[in-house]
């Protein structure tokens, strides 16, 4: 019974061991890894400093230790400030690809809009435009652009006054009775016959309104000269 007691110990002795060897064997072929990642990172840094020393050399570029030394500590009292930055660069970094579907649908609408417009003709339109533009340019000098402006107010309340209805409809009927008359053969007329049109109806509306409209012009001209 004593010797199987003393074999059980035995066995779980030979596993510990061989636990602790394992983690023994393991350790150090990660210390043969280390050794041979610091040994290449050596060799790469060496490499670099060698090429930085000479590109500086070369574009006889002189750096002080104690300027490095400077940057470096200037480095590490700025982490904190850095990682700020950098946090917003994140936060700047997840908001542009939040707004790059929106903004993209954006330029898809406004792009259609642009087709929409030129179909129509709009830019065709506004390209028209600048020789009115040239023409206006061209023919009136400053004074009269400042004479103009003097007088819009007024310009645009006789445009007023002529969109109103009544006056639309009494130029329209003027135009139409133009345009039925055949102005190369309009017959003469004595003063005989003139006389008897005079007693027409229509003459007599006509002349009606012409006495009218003079002494409503005669009368607002007196106005304004009081």
């Amino acid at each position: 019974m004593k010797e199987k007691n003393i074999q059980s110990q035995i066995d779980a002795l030979d596993k510990k061991l061989d636990l602790i060897l394992g983690y023994v064997h393991q350790q150090k072929l990660n210390s043969t890894v280390v050794e041979d990642l610091v040994s290449d990172l050596s060799i790469i840094g060496k490499d670099a400093y060698d090429s930085t020393v000479i590109e500086l050399d070369k574009r006889q570029v002189e750096i002080e230790p104690s300027e490095l030394t400077d940057l470096a500590v200037t480095f590490l009292r700025n982490i904190g400030n850095i990682k700020k930055v950098m946090n917003m660069l994140e936060m700047a970094m997840d908001l542009g690809d939040e707004i790059g579907p929106i903004a993209n649908e954006a330029i898809i609408d406004f792009t259609k809009q642009l087709n929409t417009f030129e179909q129509r003709g709009y830019f065709a339109f506004i390209k028209e435009i600048g020789p009115i533009i040239d023409n206006i340019v061209t023919g009136f000098t400053p004074k009269d652009l400042r004479e103009l402006a003097d007088s819009v107010v007024t310009i645009l309340s006789i445009v007023k006054e002529m969109t109103q209805p009544e006056v639309l409809g009494t130029m329209e009927n003027a135009i139409k009775a133009f345009n039925s008359m055949e102005t190369e053969s309009v017959p003469s007329y004595s003063i005989w016959r003139v006389m008897k049109e005079m007693n027409s109806p229509e003459m007599k509306k006509a002349l009606g309104f012409g006495i009218t409209f003079m002494k409503n012009v005669s009368k607002d001209v007196k106005i304004k000269e009081e």
